[in-house]
């Protein structure tokens, strides 16, 4: 399986102008920042080259961590680090029906809305695909 690269501009919750200080730093896909943010020690390295907090990085190569799932993408990268899995590592290991649990209650907590919750299938499918992920990692 592929992992899929996406935009930089593409990832959920960036200003334009913390695209715009990556893009500026050379980080103009998602595979670019996490190639370059495996270990606490480059992400501290790189807060410093980009001058924000690292709180702000650890955020931001998850989400792109995440996005290399294929049926996750930049769809739901945020939507699995609000319910609390922050890489393709962690979601490999999370029982799926769990994870849809979770999921579930976050969507009524914050939208009310039960009906836009992924499908268990789904939740499935991103758990699979991040095991095969993982193993190539």
């Amino acid at each position: 399986m592929k992992q899929s690269n996406w935009l930089i501009e593409e990832l959920p919750g960036l200003s334009q102008d913390e695209i715009n200080n990556l893009k500026n730093n050379g980080f103009t896909t998602t595979l670019a920042l996490v190639k370059q943010g495996k270990t606490p020690q480059e992400k501290l390295i790189l807060a410093q080259k980009l001058q924000v907090h690292v709180q702000y990085v650890n955020k931001w190569v998850a989400l792109a961590d995440l996005a290399r799932i294929p049926s996750v993408g930049t769809e739901y990268s945020g939507l699995l680090l609000h319910a609390g899995i922050a890489s393709v590592v962690q979601l490999s290991t999370t029982p799926p029906h769990r994870l849809h649990k979770q999921i579930l209650r976050l969507q009524v907590a914050t939208l009310q809305r039960r009906d836009l919750c992924p499908a268990v299938e789904q939740v499935n499918e991103w758990v699979e695909q991040a095991k095969k992920l993982s193993v190539r990692s």
